[in-house]
């Protein structure tokens, strides 16, 4: 299981949903946000944001703009961050540790009833897979929907090695969701998958059954790297089973703090990769 600070340090407020109980939409959102770093890494003031009250307040102020529901972080900044953002966005939040540096994050609004990490069910952990992080959250929706939300972050690089970790990765996550599929969950992969489209790994998530919430609903050009002039797409909001169905739009966050201004050259962005947001109908 992963862990949580959550009634140890510090005590979250109610949460915000109660103010939601009419909503009509969920708004779910991947993001790595590169450990909190700030991008360009050496720009005076991306260096001075690192201060962890301050990107904290940052980044969910940021955030808030897009009234999120579900949230999911790659390359998280550590946990005792993660707390102050969700303290800040009145979420509930799981936390994802990493076998190397990497570790990720769920935060919600709505009831986190349990998460695992690394969930495996092929034995133990390769050394070489899931350096990054992967973990899953059952989470019920105000409406009493169950949804299912993996926080994937695959291995990087575009080499043949790299791929042949990507598949096996993709392999792993694909044979632990079997029991969902029969059953027909609704579920959502809130991503950076470290490869683009056109790519046997993206293959493998299309004939599983997932849905692009980009490819489906998508506006603009969908690129999410880098936050200056994005020019590939390797960060995703998958669909699978009822919740598929029902999507109303996605697309890639160019735009406020979460990139850079060109004719600026102090500015800088919140991390070197954009925001993915998608929007889902709630099931009546």
């Amino acid at each position: 299981m992963g862990q949580r600070l959550m009634g140890q340090e510090l005590t979250l407020p109610a949460k915000k949903r109660s103010n939601k109980q009419n909503q009509q939409t969920l708004n779910v959102i991947a993001y790595n946000i590169l450990a909190g770093r700030g991008w360009p890494q050496d720009r005076e003031l991306a260096v001075r944001s690192r201060d962890r009250q301050q990107f904290a307040s940052r980044i969910a102020l940021e955030l808030s703009l897009y009234d999120p529901d579900i949230i999911a972080f790659q390359e998280s900044p550590a946990e005792e961050i993660i707390q102050q953002i969700a303290l800040h966005l009145e979420m509930d939040y799981a936390f994802l540790p990493s076998a190397g540096n990497w570790p990720g994050a769920i935060l919600t609004h709505h009831d986190i009833v349990e998460y695992e990490n690394v969930l495996l069910v092929t034995g133990s952990r390769p050394d070489d897979l899931f350096t990054r992080h992967w973990g899953r959250a059952a989470i019920r929706l105000e409406s009493g929907e169950n949804l299912v939300v993996h926080s994937v972050h695959l291995y990087p690089h575009d080499n043949p090695e790299s791929r042949e970790i990507r598949i096996r990765e993709i392999t792993e996550i694909l044979t632990s969701m079997e029991s969902d599929f029969r059953s027909d969950a609704s579920m959502l992969v809130l991503a950076d998958l470290n490869h683009m489209p056109q790519t046997p790994e993206y293959e493998m998530w299309m004939e599983a059954g997932w849905k692009d919430t980009y490819e489906e609903a998508g506006t603009g050009d969908g690129n999410t790297i880098n936050a200056a002039d994005p020019d590939r797409r390797i960060d995703y909001v998958l669909a699978r089973g009822p919740i598929s169905d029902r999507l109303v739009e996605a697309r890639a966050l160019f735009e406020g703090n979460f990139r850079t201004n060109p004719d600026d050259d102090k500015s800088f962005a919140l991390s070197d990769h954009l925001p993915h947001l998608a929007q889902f109908e709630l099931s009546r």
